[in-house]
């Protein structure tokens, strides 16, 4: 029974541990690598079992995998690795300071402040929609969007009606790209977002609409899409493409959101 033997630097040893684990998870929550970050736990934690129980063959074939694991790790995750460390390496100290505090949750938005930034983008979206003037807002969660938001301009700006409809107006710059909304703020506009290579998409929905999946596909953004040719408003979160009325878009947003 030697192993019930803890000391004061087990405990540490396990609490950091977890801690990690659960920063990482953290990391990749709402983005496709969670599957994989799931299933890499499964199979350490299959490996510790059996090999606990003294299985041999399967102790063997697991350990000769998970002795590779890092690699595949790098080879799998090698562009979030790369965001990741060039987002340590080129950030000024302000902006240091503030990834590493969403990284260790010491900075978040409260649901009633997030709301309150829903009235202004349903009613920019409606005379958008009557206008058919295509728009892509990207509402953030708890992914950070910093790294796409890069590939835009950044404005750092408080959200408006008229400041959403300039920016998406046919003649202005930064129109065919997509809006980063964060912490209640405009981050940037123009941002170049991943497409979705998902083939079962209906060919009635766009680039905009692609670009929207494609982003909800890497994390837990909610999108709210404006058609150029129909004037019509499409949600899309959780990898899915929601159709809504103008009239159903606040109930829509205010409710993904107290769910994220």
């Amino acid at each position: 029974m030697s192993f019930l033997n803890f000391s004061i630097l087990d405990i540490l040893d396990i609490l950091l541990a977890a801690f990690l684990l659960y920063q990482i998870y953290r990391l990749v929550k709402g983005t496709a690598a969670i599957r994989i970050f799931i299933g890499i736990t499964a199979i350490y934690l299959t490996w510790k079992l059996v090999d606990a129980f003294h299985m041999e063959v399967l102790t063997e074939i697991l350990g000769q995998f998970i002795g590779v694991g890092f690699i595949l790790l790098v080879i799998v995750f090698q562009q979030e690795l790369r965001r990741f460390l060039l987002a340590i390496g080129t950030a000024t100290f302000s902006r240091r300071r503030r990834f590493f505090k969403q990284l260790l949750i010491l900075k978040r938005t409260t649901n009633d402040g997030r709301t309150a930034m829903i009235d202004p983008i349903v009613l920019a979206c409606q005379n958008m929609s009557e206008q058919k003037i295509g728009a892509l807002i990207v509402l953030s969660q708890n992914t950070p969007l910093s790294n796409f938001a890069q590939t835009g301009t950044l404005i750092d700006a408080k959200i408006s009606v008229n400041l959403i409809e300039s920016i998406f107006y046919k003649n202005s710059p930064l129109h065919d790209g997509a809006m980063i909304i964060s912490n209640n703020r405009i981050e940037a506009a123009g941002a170049i977002l991943p497409v979705s290579d998902n083939s079962n998409v209906p060919s009635r929905f766009g680039l905009r609409h692609r670009a929207a999946l494609g982003i909800t596909e890497k994390s837990d953004a909610i999108c709210v899409v404006v058609s150029e040719e129909t004037g019509k408003i499409v949600v899309v979160h959780s990898r899915h493409l929601d159709p809504v009325e103008i009239g159903a878009l606040k109930s829509k947003l205010n409710r993904l959101i107290e769910l994220a």
